[in-house]
């Protein structure tokens, strides 16, 4: 892939908060120029695609199934506009739907698109961290935004940045400035 990519990614059973965050990082980001990665779900992926299409950026889904059984259904409209402006992939074949081992190799991939992952909202247990830790493995930088200390939301988010995993992020400008300083560094 040309050119700089961030994976913004979290709860499917997101705040508003969490969808405006997402939305607005993922927009700032795209006027720049970078390719925003998510998985096409419900939540925080939605909005981080969402964002970068509010101004014609460029956003890449990557599903968990085939390319002709894209999941969920209900964002058929979002995987056209997708098409439209940038891509959708998976290393599922066709006529393959979505399955539960198969949203692990997903996240892998979002993490191996990106520069670095963002994770806006997640649980202790969830997807999004699983992409975080797949990310901090091939040591991309890992940034997490904070969240409420009693939010099941930010339970993930909020683990991650305590454990040293994830480096706390206030706005766009400064995710921006952290992983472009770790692919300084090479």
């Amino acid at each position: 892939m040309d050119g700089d990519s961030v994976a913004i990614v979290g709860a499917r059973n997101s705040t508003h908060y969490g969808e405006k965050v997402a939305r607005d990082f993922a927009t700032y980001l795209a006027a720049l120029g970078w390719s925003i990665v998510s998985g096409g779900a419900f939540g925080i992926d939605y909005n981080a695609h969402r964002g970068a299409l509010l101004i014609d950026g460029i956003t890449i889904a990557v599903l968990a199934g085939g390319l002709d059984a894209p999941y969920p259904r209900s964002h058929d409209g979002l995987f056209r506009e997708i098409l439209e402006r940038g891509a959708l992939i998976s290393e599922q074949p066709p006529g393959v739907r979505a399955a539960k081992g198969h949203f692990l190799n997903r996240n892998r991939i979002i993490a191996g698109l990106s520069r670095g992952t963002i994770v806006v909202e997640a649980a202790f247990k969830s997807g999004a961290i699983r992409t975080a830790r797949d990310c901090a493995e091939i040591f991309r930088p890992v940034l997490a935004i904070p969240g409420a200390l009693n939010a099941p939301q930010s339970a993930g988010t909020n683990t991650l940045i305590r454990d040293r995993i994830a480096e706390l992020v206030t706005s766009p400008l400064e995710a921006r400035e952290i992983i472009m300083r770790e692919f300084s560094n090479e």
